[in-house]
């Protein structure tokens, strides 16, 4: 085959961290090429030398074996390069049509008429779903992820890069995604998939290229790969890649949620009517597409949304019989009452953790919301923060560092061993392994899975579909902030569980109690 791209001997350093180390690899015309690595492995920092984002250090990129300066976005456009990231990059305001004009030249930009016939072909050509009048707004996760690739295809671009593609879709959405892929492919595309499923990169590439520590380690025809094969090649050992579940006992009541309602401030109903119980000694999955009520359905529960009247939510402390009202008390009051809620929200530095501090400081924060007196008391924080950073690999240079500096997979080690430290009665996690490598990834599932046999209430907020499956007791599942089924995680399957995330009123009410 043709190769399309070449990167020889780039190196990219931020600091003291070295991203990526003399990484030679090839990507070939008319393939599809999954990049695997752990987290902080340097595939996105590689993808986004690319793309034009960053700058190698040193080394050369080739393109059609002729060696090219990439300085920005639009250097890698004009060279046929394009990158659709994780988070999408739209005008919620505007129309598919005016967000693909975006960024175009004055003479093609105010042409809409011209954008939306061009457009119209690329999505006939390739077999896109997509609506070209319909505002950014009202569109699902996956037709904005087609947006973003349209508006890639429209620049001309035949070196395509897709930054976790699946991490929200369906297992349906997953499946047309990977027709459109195909038809690109066959079109001659160069196709670069960078994510962490490894049944999607077997079931989509021709090969896979591993990264470890910033460094290649080598590529693997997809037909000659399995996942334990390319699990060793990424950690560089074997890794058990089995999630153990074990049976739920002594399963007792700790929430009960009934009616629960949450309109944000559009006037919306991101949670409607919502009601099902939470058992201590069992992990429930919460399943649906991004978007669909499971940020407010955790923060409701910790004290973190306004609730609309006639919703509820009853929490039973251990030892006793009767229910402490939550709804109505601040997050602090709900603590003083004797609720340990541990909650790991989406938003990592923005309500998680403190971005300015370090690991140590940011263990001191439970201690301030406790009222003891944290500045006293500095050993006790930073022997937690080196607990954490051995036992979850935290790769940073001390537990002073700032941890912003810290890549966001790091970030999210050091949430979630700080609140299972917290030995909650209910631990609610949001995307808890979202970024992470495998390796850390299954020593979340076992923290859990520890917590749950110690009898916590685990919530498990996912979007791998196979996780939820192998790790949770019970799945309830979201759609249009409604409740549309609860399972047995262990019966249930991914084509049942897919259906209900994109179909409304199932469960009449919006309710799942046992």
């Amino acid at each position: 085959m043709e190769c399309a791209i070449q990167f020889k001997n780039v190196t990219k350093t931020f600091g003291q961290v070295v991203a990526n180390k003399d990484v030679t690899m090839e990507v070939y015309r008319g393939e599809i090429l999954s990049v695997l690595g752990e987290n902080g492995s340097g595939k996105t920092t590689l993808m986004n030398m690319l793309a034009g984002i960053y700058y190698q250090d040193s080394g050369q990129i080739f393109v059609d074996g002729k060696p090219v300066e990439i300085h920005s976005p639009r250097d890698a456009f004009e060279l046929g390069i394009g990158m659709v990231h994780q988070h999408f990059k739209l005008v919620d305001v505007f129309t598919a049509t005016e967000n693909i004009a975006l960024g175009l030249e004055k003479s093609e930009r105010f042409d809409l008429k011209k954008v939306k016939e061009r457009a119209r072909e690329i999505c006939d050509r390739y077999h896109f779903e997509l609506d070209l009048d319909q505002k950014v707004y009202t569109m699902s996760v996956s037709q904005k992820q087609t947006l973003e690739i349209v508006k890639v295809l429209y620049r001309e671009v035949d070196i395509l890069i897709l930054d976790e593609p699946t991490a929200v879709l369906t297992p349906q959405e997953t499946e047309k995604l990977f027709e459109v892929i195909r038809n690109m492919q066959k079109d001659g595309k160069a196709i670069i998939i960078i994510t962490h499923k490894l049944q999607e990169v077997l079931s989509v590439s021709d090969r896979v290229a591993i990264l470890r520590k910033g460094e290649y380690v080598g590529a693997v025809p997809t037909s000659e790969a399995s996942v334990d094969l390319l699990t060793e090649m990424m950690v560089g050992k074997k890794v058990e890649l089995n999630i153990e579940r074990p049976e739920a006992k002594n399963r007792v009541k700790r929430l009960d949620i009934n009616h629960l309602t949450v309109v944000n401030s559009d006037g919306i109903k991101m949670l409607n009517n919502v009601s099902f119980d939470v058992y201590g000694g069992e992990i429930l999955g919460i399943a649906g597409v991004s978007g669909n009520g499971q940020k407010e359905l955790l923060e409701a529960i910790a004290g973190l949304q306004h609730t609309e009247g006639g919703s509820s939510v009853q929490f039973f402390p251990p030892f006793e019989t009767d229910g402490v009202e939550l709804l109505g008390k601040t997050p602090k009051a709900i603590r003083q009452a004797g609720v340990h809620l541990s909650f790991v929200p989406e938003d990592r530095l923005g309500m998680g953790l403190v971005g300015s501090m370090g690991m140590a400081d940011n263990m001191m924060l439970k201690s301030y919301e406790s009222g003891r007196l944290f500045m006293l008391d500095r050993k006790s924080p930073k022997l937690l923060a080196e607990q954490i950073k051995d036992s979850l690999g935290v790769v940073t240079p001390g537990i002073s560092t700032p941890v912003s500096r810290l890549s966001g997979g790091n970030v999210q080690k050091v949430l979630v061993g700080r609140e299972i430290a917290e030995s909650p009665v209910v631990l609610m996690t949001a995307y808890a392994v979202r970024g992470l490598d495998i390796n850390t990834s299954y020593t979340i599932y076992h923290l859990l899975n520890e917590q749950k046999e110690k009898g916590v209430a685990v919530i498990y907020v996912g979007e791998d579909l196979d996780v939820l499956l192998a790790l949770c007791d019970r799945i309830l599942v979201l759609c249009g902030g409604q409740v549309t089924g609860l399972l047995d995680g262990r019966t249930t399957t991914k084509e049942e569980v897919g259906r209900l995330m994109t179909t409304v009123n199932t469960v009449t009410g919006g309710s799942a109690n046992e």
